[in-house]
């Protein structure tokens, strides 16, 4: 199957390639960017968002996992709280700092870390709990994403604290 990269997802807290505001890193309120995307006009049952950093020394970190976002959600505001299930029905996975929700950028000092915030516009509902895992939720997904589109943020913890 072939997946349609044609998905915009922005944020107003920064620029794609662009550093990511101290705001939303373990530096300070460790709030998770309001973001934005663009409905897609296929039978789109669900929305899932992962976000992740590929650049981090254990291999892959996954900082959030909110999935059964409602097809017609096409934004998440600033600050998403950090349950389990929220107003709108989505749920959220425990990410690698085995947290549910948002956890921000908090690499070690040195090189630049990028963070891909992925989204992805589903035909179906995931049939996962909340709380689940970053592989629960990878394994989940796959076979069921007909568009995907990605953000990334970079991020470099200063040598001095």
């Amino acid at each position: 199957m072939e997946v349609k990269t044609s998905l915009q997802i922005t944020t107003t807290a920064f620029k794609d390639g662009e550093r990511i505001p101290d705001r939303y890193t373990c530096k300070a309120e460790n709030h998770s960017p309001p973001l934005i995307w663009n409905p897609v006009g296929k039978p789109v049952k669900s929305w899932a968002l992962v976000v992740e950093d590929p650049s981090a020394a254990r291999g892959v970190f996954t900082h959030w996992l909110i999935y059964n976002i409602p097809a017609e959600i096409t934004s998440l505001p600033e600050a998403v709280p950090t349950l389990q299930k929220l107003q709108n029905g989505a749920l959220q996975g425990q990410n690698d700092a085995m947290k549910v929700g948002y956890t921000g950028p908090c690499p070690p000092p040195g090189p630049v870390h990028y963070y891909h915030f992925n989204l992805y516009a589903l035909d179906s509902l995931l049939s996962l709990p909340a709380g689940a895992s970053p592989k629960q939720v990878r394994e989940a997904i796959r076979g069921h994403i007909i568009s995907q589109g990605k953000l990334v943020g970079m991020y470099q913890s200063s040598q001095h604290h």
